[in-house]
């Protein structure tokens, strides 16, 4: 295939042609997973070719043919790269867009576009002098969900619209901020950063609000928040005074106990429109429709190629961007006190902020005008009696440009994939999760004590998004001295739950979360997630129990059943937890238990019993008798295997399977059932495995020894 020059007219040149489109990805960790899935299947679809890689890091396992370079205009000069997905460090964006478009190539700019407004105001300045295209990767805006709730507005289904009110409430957990140098940062040496809820986690209830609202903005009040020891907003809320004399209000927090999913609505004269754009999702007068969401990258391809209308084209956001230099120029977040939260081993909670957030919706209000105790002038023992309204809101004015409408999105490139995948395919994170059950509804919880000491929750019914694979899980488990060993739903994987059984292919079911490998394509978005339901205890005690589940495929049919026992053991100065599980296949045909390995994602063989342990690599390790690193034991068959941290230790020992072992990425190990060849469970399948709970870093010896004492 011919190289496309590289500078000027990229676009002349594809137009009208039949070619895959030549694509370069600047960033490929963190989300950049996502993009890289995303690549790989459109490279296999023929729609576009995926040309290179640019980063500081290293990327393991891309596909033979895709070049890397730590040089993007090198980069895209080499390839003769067309499109250039940008999905780098918020405060990267400005400068790498415009070197980007000056070397010829269009952009898919991940959100939020720029940290400042006169970033943005640079990137569109270029764009219109190159020519060339600028989609923002603001995924809930490909929704037809968005364009369907604007013309029941526009039809008068719900009167005269009065106000749109958003709200979202999610949980992070400490390694959240701690991540990369800029998490939950308003500045990095100097630079804009602005990484708070309303501009970066839950940016997309201010785009979408302000998608359905299409008019302009006249005013900005803004009220920031934070409940962690960070500088940006963990916990915020903005009201804008449009141009059509509507408000619109956004209230959002980082700090709810569980993941709310976000939502909007409409407040007409003679009814109400619900969007719940994660999902997309409309309800009215009792009814319930979800829609299709067409692909960015697809519909940046169709523009380049055929000329379609991008859907979130630079200059749709720029009411977005004018609440976001209303964050970036308000006053520092106000501390929330601790005696107003629980403050927890793994995070901070706002007791009840999901109800806030979801008032604010309901009132179009903000949270200093809804009560709460840690607002700003709203009387609080020993607070006196606050701020006055000037320094309460940071208010920005103004005329903004006002947004046209958005036309009605099309499936350009969309193909024939049923439309779970479709609609799924263009987020793939954890906002694009439904949630599992009805909401509101509590998490039953069984606790283990050793000598009357708390070491360990079992979460019986968990309460989860459909796609992280519902099942029971242990969290938070705790060495005797109280240090958390145990991470759930952490932003690197969000369907990792504590202590758990998870397998990745179950007789064609994904019990494990998160996308399906499928072979020759990568991980996608299959609808094919099962549930592990709680059927009864045979017995309970204050150190475990015995438990009956049953394994369910999407459509209820149960696969197998589970007989489970769980038990806590006091060791000298430590605890043992042991775990063992027996699987009877009830299909009446060889059942097989498959890993993404199998299926050719080398050393990718996780699937079983699997603990994700909290913390960062900076002091992880990871050991066997005789072996030391991620790299040496994983996949090792050693009777043991340590990982450790700087408060704690675990001892995991098995003499069954390999040990599928991450400690680079993220912290987490378990054996695996079906380390690179398939399992097939005939009647049963029966694993046990007991692990060592220990305070502080131990060493290869005393490892050695607990493993000896414990071992099955």
């Amino acid at each position: 295939m011919g190289r496309i020059p590289a500078a000027g007219g990229a676009a002349a040149a594809g137009r009208g042609g039949t070619a895959p489109v030549r694509v370069v990805l600047a960033g490929a960790h963190g989300h950049g997973w996502w993009h890289l899935a995303n690549l790989r299947r459109l490279h296999s679809a023929g729609t576009v070719e995926f040309a290179g890689v640019c980063d500081l890091r290293p990327v393991e396992g891309l596909p033979e043919g895709v070049e890397f370079s730590g040089d993007l205009v090198e980069l895209i000069g080499r390839t003769g790269a067309e499109v250039t997905i940008l999905c780098t460090p918020i405060q990267t964006h400005a400068d790498l867009a415009v070197k980007a478009l000056r070397a010829g190539s269009h952009l898919l700019l991940e959100k939020p576009p720029a940290a400042t407004f006169a970033g943005y105001e640079r990137i569109a300045a270029v764009a219109g002098e190159t020519g060339l295209a600028c989609q923002v990767g603001f995924q809930s805006l490909g929704s037809e969900a968005v364009p369907a709730v604007r013309k029941m507005i526009a039809d008068g289904v719900v009167g005269r619209v009065t106000g749109i009110g958003a709200a979202g409430a999610w949980e992070r957990s400490y390694p959240y901020y701690s991540r990369v140098p800029w998490a939950g940062r308003r500045l990095l040496d100097g630079v804009p950063v602005v990484d708070g809820a309303l501009t970066n986690p839950l940016a997309h209830a201010v785009a979408t609000a302000l998608a359905v609202s299409g008019a302009g903005i006249d005013g900005v009040e803004v009220e920031l928040y934070r409940a962690n020891a960070i500088e940006a907003d963990d916990t915020s809320c903005v009201r804008l005074r449009m141009d059509d004399g509507t408000a619109v209000t956004v209230a959002v927090s980082l700090c709810a106990d569980r993941r709310h999913e976000p939502y909007l609505i409409v407040h007409g004269e003679t009814g109400r429109i619900r969007l719940t754009y994660t999902e997309d999702r409309v309800e009215i007068g009792g009814t319930s429709v979800t829609y299709l969401r067409t692909d960015l990258l697809e519909n940046l391809v169709a523009h380049v190629r055929h000329g379609t209308d991008l859907l979130v084209p630079l200059e749709r956001t720029a009411g977005f961007m004018r609440v976001l230099e209303a964050v970036r120029l308000a006053p520092d977040p106000l501390p929330i006190p601790d005696r107003f939260q629980e403050v927890g081993e793994e995070r901070r909670v706002l007791p009840g902020i999901a109800q806030v957030t979801a008032a604010s919706a309901e009132r179009l209000a903000l949270y200093s005008e809804l009560g709460q105790p840690w607002a700003p002038g709203v009387p609080a023992a020993g607070t006196g009696a606050g701020r006055t309204s000037e320094e309460r809101h940071a208010t920005v004015t103004g005329a903004a440009e006002r947004k046209a409408p958005a036309g009605p999105p099309g499936l350009a490139g969309a193909g024939n994939r049923p439309p779970v995948e479709r609609r799924a395919a263009v987020t793939g994170t954890a906002e694009r999760e439904a949630p599992a059950g009805p909401p509101g509804s509590a998490a039953e919880t069984v606790a283990l004590d050793v000598s009357g000491v708390r070491v360990a929750e079992y979460v019986v019914r968990a309460e989860v998004p459909v796609t992280s694979s519902p099942r029971p899980y242990l969290h938070p488990v705790r060495t005797l001295g109280g240090t958390a060993v145990t991470e759930v739903a952490p932003a690197d994987h969000v369907h990792h739950l504590g202590v758990s059984v998870a397998v990745s292919d179950v007789g064609g079911t994904n019990f494990w979360g998160g996308r399906t490998y499928v072979r020759d394509r990568g991980p996608a978005w299959l609808g094919d997630h099962g549930t592990q339901r709680h059927l009864g205890f045979s017995w309970r005690d204050p150190a475990g129990f015995g438990e009956s589940l049953a394994w369910a495929a999407p459509d209820g049919t149960e696969l197998a059943r589970e007989a489970r026992e769980v038990r806590a053991t006091e060791l000298d100065g430590c605890w043992a937890l042991d775990f063992s599980f027996t699987l009877t296949n009830l299909t009446g045909d060889p059942l097989p238990v498959r890993s993404s390995a199998t299926k050719g994602r080398a050393g990718a063989g996780y699937g079983g019993f699997f603990w994700r342990a909290p913390g960062s690599a900076r002091d992880r390790r990871v050991f066997t008798e005789d072996a030391e690193g991620e790299d040496a034991v994983h996949g090792s068959r050693a009777p043991w295997l340590a990982m450790s941290s700087a408060g704690w230790t675990l001892v995991f020992v098995q003499r069954a399977d390999p040990w599928f072992v991450r400690a680079v990425d993220y912290p987490g190990a378990g054996p695996a059932l079906a380390w690179d060849t398939p399992l097939l469970v005939e009647d049963t399948l029966t694993r046990r495995v007991v692990t060592v709970v220990a305070d502080g870093p131990l060493s290869r010896t005393a490892a050695a020894a607990l493993a000896s004492e414990v071992a099955p």
